[in-house]
């Protein structure tokens, strides 16, 4: 297991993929996740596992589901699953999310998870590597894609959470409750205190009833450009 790393001391093992690099939003997303007292989540587009690793350790009596189109990255994130003993609460599925119908019961999940592609089709510079050209923008499913997986995924009362670029919220909030998942949280992830916030958390409520609370902004640094201290406590430094 040399080439596993340790999240942070004494946390999870993980190995990056090729083309899938551990980001700090995935990392601010599984803070941010209410995953106490949720039985079954699914990572949408799960990469090579890092956001079920962190939810996992977290919450002993969860199981995560992780769907995954690129056949590498979720091989990856079966052997991230298994260094960390973890086989026995996970389940990773090569597959195409838009293709939940036919993979999943609907309401399988009281959770659901995704750190989805950024930026619409065409837009920004595009990658010649076509696996993360996908992570990065919509070419192998959009917002509504994702949010319609969602919907069906998750039970009515369930909670699905993401993480997204503060430019899109408007569609992202269009594209939740056009799929009858009522934002219920939000946090402005901003990098230091008076700077615009470059991301977003929003976590929906399958069924819900409209009422949002908006939390206190996570600021990154402080004016000295240090790690603030609630990143350090995240980051486990």
């Amino acid at each position: 297991m040399s080439d596993f790393e340790s999240l942070w001391p004494g946390g999870p093992v993980f190995r990056q993929a090729a083309h899938f690099r551990l980001g700090t939003d995935t990392v601010l997303l599984a803070d941010f996740v209410k995953a106490e007292g949720r039985r079954h989540g699914i990572d949408l587009g799960c990469a090579s596992g890092a956001l079920m690793l962190l939810l996992l350790a977290r919450a002993p009596r969860l199981r995560m589901t992780g769907i995954e189109l690129a056949a590498e990255a979720a091989e990856r994130a079966r052997e991230n699953m298994a260094a960390n003993g973890l086989e026995g609460r996970s389940e990773i599925i090569t597959g195409d999310l838009r293709a939940h119908r036919a993979l999943f019961a609907a309401g399988s999940f009281d959770l659901v998870a995704v750190n989805p592609p950024y930026y619409p089709a065409g837009s920004g510079l595009v990658s010649a590597d076509p696996e993360r050209a996908a992570a990065r923008g919509e070419l192998t499913c959009t917002l509504a894609d994702i949010c319609e997986a969602a919907s069906f995924l998750c039970r009515t009362g369930g909670s699905v959470c993401l993480v997204h670029k503060p430019e899109r919220l408007s569609e992202l909030f269009c594209a939740l409750t056009a799929a009858g998942i009522e934002p219920k949280r939000l946090r402005l992830v901003c990098p230091r205190p008076a700077a615009a916030p470059s991301l977003v958390l929003v976590e929906g409520r399958r069924g819900g009833h409209p009422g949002l609370v908006i939390e206190p902004p996570l600021l990154l640094r402080d004016d000295d450009g240090a790690d603030s201290a609630e990143l350090r406590r995240i980051l486990h430094t």
